[in-house]
């Protein structure tokens, strides 16, 4: 069981993320968000059409490593590979703590979130207008990374061609949820049940563990998703966003 964990706040530039683990891992968490940022940065000054496409893009084996990752799942969810930023980053963060011994990390990077947990832990689900509200999803522990991530046509500063409220995605790591919760949250064009159940549907993939949808009045839910509960949601604590997704 992890012992003295700690919530920390990093602002590096846009990103606004959140680290729970232990003290002795903050200063390796923020030279790996650091890094990671640099790394992208350096890749987009060279690739502009990185940072703009909307589409996947293939690109060379000499670019860094969270950008591989991020245009691989950019690829299988069918979105622009910045789609997947945010959920690179904190990937990129928990491997690095689990490698330097850490056993209980989170990081929530805009509301994408990265975890290795060693004990229970409640994920809000912030929906803004919609009438469905103060839920969130309650997670045992369990080996390995694993990552929920969340897009949303009426909150925040995410780009979504859609109308969910939130449109949220578990996967086994945080570029495929970052991307897959984009591509979930585009497809919901309407908050009917009917368009709610086939954009969980297309939206289902290798990978993807349990996908959610909030539209109004509406939840509709796919996969293998843990108990859902009703709980307050403390929006004082949720990461702002970094850039559209």
């Amino acid at each position: 069981m992890a012992t003295n964990v700690i919530r920390k706040q990093f602002h590096i530039k846009e990103t606004h993320a959140t680290v729970i683990a232990e003290q002795r891992f903050m200063s390796l968490a923020e030279r790996t968000l650091s890094a990671a940022r640099e790394e992208i940065e350096t890749y987009i000054t060279g690739q502009p059409r990185f940072l703009t496409s909307l589409e996947p893009l293939l690109i060379d084996m000499e670019a860094p490593g969270v950008a591989r990752r991020m245009a691989a799942a950019a690829a299988l969810a069918g979105v622009g590979p910045m789609a997947a930023v945010a959920g690179a980053i904190a990937q990129v963060t928990v491997e690095a703590l689990i490698a330097a011994g850490a056993r209980h990390v989170i990081v929530d990077n805009g509301g994408d979130i990265v975890l290795c947990i060693n004990r229970p832990v409640r994920i809000g689900i912030f929906t803004g207008p919609a009438k469905i509200r103060d839920i969130a999803l309650s997670f045992e522990p369990r080996p390995g990374i694993f990552s929920v991530c969340t897009s949303s046509g009426t909150v925040g500063h995410s780009l979504s061609f859609g109308r969910a409220d939130a449109a949220m995605v578990v996967a086994v790591s945080g570029s495929l949820a970052d991307a897959m919760a984009t591509a979930l949250g585009n497809r919901v064009r309407e908050a009917s049940k009917e368009a709610i159940d086939k954009a969980i549907r297309d939206t289902q993939a290798d990978g993807v563990e349990g996908l959610l949808v909030v539209a109004g009045d509406r939840l509709g839910r796919g996969g293998k998703l843990p108990q859902i509960i009703r709980v307050p949601v403390n929006t004082r604590i949720i990461s702002k966003s970094e850039r559209p997704s």
